[in-house]
């Protein structure tokens, strides 16, 4: 595979340049020498294939609701083969989605039901800024 510039990994890894730099900022990629010389090349750091595969491998786990500190344990863990604390991890994070999948489908079957309420009648306030408007009170 051709080496990549910080554009080709950020494109690669569906984020931008800077989004790379952060997570170079905060250890969670490498950040390769600058190549030397004046000449063709000169100044510009590579990135590899490697690279590219941690960048999804963050991408992903965000996805999966880790933060970037979660991240960075993950990454370390894989170094020194932690698996029960990684799993202890993603356990935690399973837990967490559950929580929020549960608050979710309650809002649904409110706001569904309050859509079933508004359809009822053109008649008199409607249903639906009427709660929210006692929420907000």
């Amino acid at each position: 595979m051709k080496e990549l510039t910080i554009a080709g990994l950020a494109k690669a890894g569906g984020v931008g340049v800077e989004t790379v730099r952060y997570y170079q900022r905060r250890s969670l990629l490498r950040e390769p020498p600058r190549g030397g010389g004046a000449g063709p090349g000169g100044g510009i750091r590579h990135y590899d294939a490697t690279d590219i595969r941690r960048l999804r491998f963050i991408r992903a786990a965000q996805t999966a609701g880790f933060t970037l500190d979660e991240i960075g344990e993950l990454l370390s863990l894989d170094a020194t083969n932690g698996h029960a604390r990684a799993r202890d991890l993603a356990t935690r994070r399973v837990a967490e989605l559950d929580r929020r999948i549960a608050e979710l489908k309650a809002a649904r079957v409110a706001l569904a039901g309050l859509a079933r309420a508004c359809a009822a009648s053109d008649h008199g306030p409607c249903p639906i800024i009427a709660s929210f408007e006692a929420l907000a009170a």
